[in-house]
């Protein structure tokens, strides 16, 4: 029996995009595991995330896999004009319309390579650690460039090519310690181990995601990689098992 208790069946060829969220169990992994200081997202890229967004009042938001929408409560409670989610997930798209009652934030469930964003309609386009299940990577920049309004800012992160390059091996019981990473400059689709299904991930070096974004008419004002925060801790083993090696990077852009 395996660790996540499927037993010893094959897995069946990889899920691409939102369709690996709506997998059987998969949603359900996913949201068991956010809560906690273990969680990288919380002690990594939620803080860099946060300060590079600044002030969001009176900003008309687009984010692109939205997921639950938790980014989209926050910013509506920060005082932003206009919230509106994308996740081609149909049970990502239930959990932040659940988010997102009582407030006036919309959430469509469309595909982002495919979604048609209206000429300078948002202020700011966020994504979060979704950009690398996109294929056509350069039509989702090249949107969000033209739907940005002069002087507006897109902040995207994924996970880092460390991570994208890294062997699929799973590591079942034991938490990781080590990442082998390999063939960094062959880029393109590879298979991946994920809340114990496989799952495609694009991998792209941070020189092509710069290019994409510059190719798009954005210019780049930040780039970060995200490190552990100390305070975020209360175990000094996890604080330095994260500061290992880097699960995150992030890419701030605008339109001048």
């Amino acid at each position: 029996m395996s660790a996540d208790g499927r037993g010893d069946r094959p897995l069946e060829a990889p899920a691409r995009g939102g369709a690996f969220y709506d997998l059987p169990d998969v949603f359900e992994r996913y949201r068991d595991r956010r809560p906690g200081l273990s969680n990288p997202n919380f002690v990594m890229e939620e803080p860099a995330l946060l300060e590079e967004l600044g002030c969001v009042r009176g900003l008309r938001v687009l984010d692109l896999g939205c997921g639950d929408a938790a980014l989209g409560r926050t910013l509506l409670d920060a005082g932003c004009e206009r919230y509106l989610g994308i996740d081609a997930s149909l049970k990502m798209v239930g959990a932040a319309q659940e988010t997102l009652r009582g407030t006036t934030g919309e959430v469509l469930h469309a595909d982002m390579e495919e979604f048609l964003v209206p000429p300078a309609a948002f202020d700011l386009v966020v994504s979060r650690v979704a950009l690398h299940y996109v294929e056509k990577l350069e039509t989702v920049l090249e949107a969000c460039g033209a739907g940005l309004s002069r002087g507006g800012r897109m902040i995207v992160t994924v996970l880092h090519p460390v991570i994208t390059s890294h062997d699929a091996r799973p590591s079942g019981r034991q938490l990781r310690t080590n990442w082998v990473v390999d063939d960094y400059f062959v880029t393109g689709p590879r298979e991946q181990q994920w809340l114990g299904e496989k799952v495609l991930w694009h991998h792209r070096t941070i020189e092509q995601y710069v290019a994409g974004l510059h190719r798009s008419g954005l210019t780049l004002t930040g780039l970060r990689e995200c490190a552990p925060r100390r305070e975020r801790f209360d175990d000094d083993t996890e604080f330095a098992r994260r500061a290992r090696i880097p699960m995150f990077l992030l890419f701030a852009a605008a339109r001048l």
